[in-house]
């Protein structure tokens, strides 16, 4: 058998699913998934689109609220409810997957009904072609230019090696730009990530150190223990409901 032969159909049998980790409070806008969006629930379009681009064996919401739990499976979906209380996505993944017969598991973010299918696709080909395990996390990030979205610390902005594995995510300008002559690109961290299961549960029993605690970037706790993070360039930004005013941007383009 050629080994690009076996490559493939050992590749063919990961069991990926996406994960929707749903809570239902929200600092800056409370109970915004229960919101109507168009005759339907944000969390519910979310789900929906999220089967539709047909890249999933399965998809489940991840929740802590009763009334998220129940619109999903009045619905005909699938819901998990979280018994433990969470700091993070990861974490409330991570226990819903812990005993899931699955390979590669995609974070889809709640709060984004208007599902693109093509950044999700890139992410998990990264894990079909990495024959030899080598990457553990796969997430995307888009070049910025515009000095304000440069420096604004609420764009997570990452520098990686020559083989675009992640070495740092701050909310700080990296790298700084002492020299500015010498044509560095700086790129923000789009917050949609793919999984290996084992790279979860180990985020899962591990403490947070202090680079995570400093910068509130969980994704920091993972390079902090040696996990690989293989970045995807984009151009993709996406929609999301942060906020009442986002909530009447999307009634408009839905």
């Amino acid at each position: 058998m050629r080994l690009s032969t076996f490559v493939a159909k050992q590749t063919y049998k990961m069991k990926i699913i996406a994960v929707i980790p749903a809570r239902y409070a929200s600092t800056r806008f409370p109970a915004k998934l229960m919101q109507d969006l168009g005759g339907k629930t944000i969390i519910l379009r979310t789900y929906e689109a999220a089967i539709k681009t047909q890249l999933f064996d399965d998809v489940f919401v991840v929740t802590d609220s009763d009334l998220i739990y129940d619109e999903i499976v009045s619905h005909g979906g699938k819901a998990i409810r979280s018994i433990k209380e969470h700091e993070s996505g990861s974490d409330r993944i991570a226990e819903a997957i812990e005993h899931l017969d699955v390979d590669i598991v995609i974070n889809v973010q709640g709060d984004e009904p208007f599902i693109d299918a093509e950044p999700l696709a890139k992410v998990i080909e990264v894990f079909r072609n990495d024959a030899a395990k080598q990457v553990d996390l796969a997430s995307l990030m888009r070049e910025i230019k515009d000095e304000n979205e440069i420096n604004n610390p609420n764009n997570v902005k990452v520098v990686v090696d020559q083989n675009g594995f992640a070495l740092y995510f701050s909310r700080s300008v990296i790298p700084y730009p002492r020299d500015k002559n010498v044509g560095v690109r700086y790129f923000q961290h789009i917050g949609i990530y793919a999984f290996r299961k084992q790279a979860l549960l180990d985020f899962y029993s591990l403490p947070m150190k202090s680079l995570e605690a400093s910068e509130k970037l969980e994704q920091l706790r993972y390079l902090e223990y040696g996990k690989r993070i293989k970045m995807v360039e984009t151009t993709h930004v996406g929609i999301g409901i942060d906020t009442p005013e986002d909530l009447e941007k999307a009634r408009k383009l839905l």
